[in-house]
């Protein structure tokens, strides 16, 4: 592609997909965003505003909507907005269109739970004819939208590929770092949201700063050592699509899935606290992929397997947090 792709397509019209047609029109582009339902494409393109999604964020003329798939087979640069566990299904809808060669940037953070395969690999599986990408780093849907500063990761199979898809995303607000480290980017990205979702448990429960600060520590050290066991680059780890996004998505409510626990911490069941959020709660789905990963490398990822545990009803809060706390002692490294 040139440096200025000319159409960009984002697909899923959710608040990040809403946020990123955004992010493409500021830097220059027209962009057709893909919405599941007819009736969220029809609003778009009459009221300029994505309201269940987006709220008052108002969609420049660059931005059509659309639901027909076809739509986006002009496009040169792609973007895939879907929840994680539905991106096979949809990619599926969008094989027959997309250009081959075309740049396919997943933003989706999450590891598909039945294969338990990262999105790269489920994309290539899909769509073999497409050069798959990822998006990720500290971002939340809302400030990308208000033009609040934001630095990402975009990963590709090369830094050659990466740059030039990068050079059409970035504008004084949006600054997209590149990378070679596709794994690295994507586990970063998934584990960061299991691990969100202990921290709100901690902070649901009344356990302390101190107590989530220590979480948060131990949790990186989960997910470099889950991510260096699995090939990625321990700077790719300690930078914004690892460290970055673990501390953004642990410390803040408008993280989903720190929502989550902080509700369960709390005293929600799951069903309660997922049916009260709306939208899809990576972490929870992306949870058992990571333990059943673990489990099968002879990888030590307590945090994980806690949350796994809670999540299924396995274990109690309490008896988790008494589980963690009586683990034998050893070296912090």
């Amino acid at each position: 592609m040139t440096t200025r792709a000319q159409q960009v397509g984002v697909i899923g019209a959710g608040a990040w997909g809403t946020a990123l047609a955004l992010v493409a029109a500021r830097a220059g582009h027209q962009v057709i965003l893909w919405a599941r339902e007819p009736e969220t494409s029809r609003e778009i393109s009459v009221t300029r505003e994505n309201k269940a999604r987006l709220p008052d964020i108002r969609l420049p003329e660059e931005i059509s909507a659309t639901s027909a798939p076809e739509d986006l087979s002009v496009c040169d640069l792609v973007m895939i907005a879907t929840p994680a566990q539905a991106m096979r299904e949809v990619m599926e809808r969008f094989r027959p269109h997309l250009q081959p060669g075309i740049p396919a940037v997943i933003t989706a953070k999450g590891i598909e739970q039945g294969t338990s395969q990262f999105l790269a690999d489920v994309l290539r599986e899909i769509c073999p004819a497409v050069d798959p990408m990822i998006l990720s780093g500290p971002s939340f849907a809302a400030d990308v939208a208000r033009q609040l500063p934001t630095a990402v990761t975009l990963a590709a199979r090369s830094l050659d590929q990466a740059r030039p898809v990068a050079e059409a995303l970035s504008s004084p607000t949006f600054r997209p770092y590149i990378s070679d480290d596709l794994v690295g980017v994507q586990i970063g990205g998934a584990v960061k949201n299991v691990l969100a979702i202990a921290c709100g448990i901690v902070t649901g429960h009344g356990l302390g700063e101190s107590a989530r600060a220590a979480l948060i520590a131990r949790a990186f050290a989960e997910l470099s050592r889950f991510g260096t066991a699995l090939g990625a680059r321990r700077e790719t780890l300690t930078g914004l699509s690892g460290l970055g996004d673990l501390v953004l998505t642990c410390s803040s409510s408008q993280s989903r899935n720190f929502r989550l626990g902080l509700a369960l911490g709390q005293g929600q069941s799951f069903e309660a606290a997922t049916a009260s959020d709306g939208g899809v709660t990576e972490g929870a789905y992306t949870a058992e992929a990571v333990v059943r990963i673990a489990d099968s490398r002879g990888i030590d990822v307590p945090v994980s397997a806690a949350v796994h545990a809670i999540l299924k009803g396995r274990l109690s809060i309490p008896q988790a947090i008494a589980a963690l706390m009586q683990r034998p002692l050893k070296a912090e490294d």
